[in-house]
Formats: C-alpha cells, sequence, structure tokens
C-alpha cells in the first residue's frame, strides 16, 4: 500500500473522530471537530498529489479517494442538519448527487472502465469542504465584517454540485446505455 492510499484510509479514520468532537458537548468540541475536518481535507489534496507526482495512481486510489471525499462530506452534511445549523433539502440533493454518482462508477467499473474526477467534481469538493469549514467556525473570521462568506460557499457549492452530476452523466451517458 502506497503513501497516497494510506492518506485516504486516515480520511475515513478520521471521520468517526470528527463526529465524536462535532456533536459531543466537549469544549470547544466543533472547533476540534473543524481542526480534524480540515486535516482530513487536507489529506485529500496530499493523497491526489502524491499519487500524481510519484507515480502511484492506483485502481485503488481512484475509487476509494471519491468515496473517502463523500463520507467525510456526507458526515459533516448530515452531523450539521442535526445541529440545526443546515436545511436538509441541501443535504438532500448533495448527497443525491453523491448516490448517483458512485452508482454511475460502479456500473462503470463493472464494465472496465473508471471514471475519474473531473474539473468540475473537484470544485464541487472544494466548494463544499470550504463551505462547511466555515459553517463549523460559525464564519470566522468574515462575521467580524458581516459577510456571509459561509452562506455563499454554500450556494456555490449546490450549485457545483448539481453541474458536476450533470457533467458526469453526460459525459458517460454511453455507461449507461448498456
Amino acid at each position: 500500500m502506497n503513501l497516497a492510499n494510506k492518506l485516504t484510509i486516515l480520511r475515513i479514520f478520521l471521520i468517526p473522530l470528527f463526529m465524536m468532537f462535532l456533536l459531543s458537548r466537549v469544549p470547544y468540541g466543533v472547533t476540534i471537530a473543524a481542526g480534524i475536518f480540515i486535516i482530513a481535507a487536507i489529506t485529500d489534496t496530499l493523497d491526489g498529489y502524491i499519487a500524481r507526482k510519484k507515480n502511484q495512481i492506483t485502481t485503488f486510489g481512484k475509487f476509494m479517494d471519491p468515496l473517502a471525499d463523500k463520507l467525510l462530506v456526507s458526515a459533516a452534511l448530515i452531523s450539521l442538519v442535526q445541529m440545526g445549523r443546515l436545511s436538509a433539502w441541501i443535504v438532500v440533493v448533495i448527497i443525491s448527487r453523491e448516490f448517483t454518482i458512485s452508482v454511475l462508477r460502479a456500473v462503470a467499473a463493472a464494465e472496465g472502465i473508471v471514471i475519474s474526477a473531473s474539473w468540475w467534481g473537484k470544485a464541487k469538493t472544494i466548494t463544499q469542504i470550504l463551505a462547511i469549514i466555515f459553517i463549523l467556525l460559525d464564519n470566522f473570521p468574515f462575521h467580524y465584517i458581516n459577510f456571509p462568506f459561509d452562506v455563499i460557499m454554500l450556494w456555490v457549492a449546490v450549485i457545483f454540485t448539481i453541474i458536476s452530476g450533470i457533467d458526469y452523466l453526460r459525459i458517460n451517458k454511453h455507461v449507461l446505455k448498456h
């Protein structure tokens, strides 16, 4: 197992730790959870960089990296709904797209086709992660200047989520015809 894949697995193992701090009532739990979430998000950038730089791209990584992202983001979004900090419909839209593309990838894999992340998919992930971080941090530091960066990032994330989902389906419609 190479370093890139180990980072992907680390990201998955950070999810329960993130949720434990986020949903517990320990002092500074949400802030600690935000820090864990940020570390997990950084592993996403690092694993891709390392895999490309050291030519360690694997089929395992192509499947597990997007799955790890989906698990991390879904855990955060569902927890934020439970905490009353996010509307459920937004989470349903985002997770519906994630399930749809995961099924598309599974169907493609059964045909021997690997669907890699697109630019839209990467932009979707980045905007979702930023929205989650700023929602977790109560829009810090932008709340000092009364600028709703967290809300703006959330709407951008929803738009990119929808566009990327449509783009994946459009580009890979041949997979669905089998």
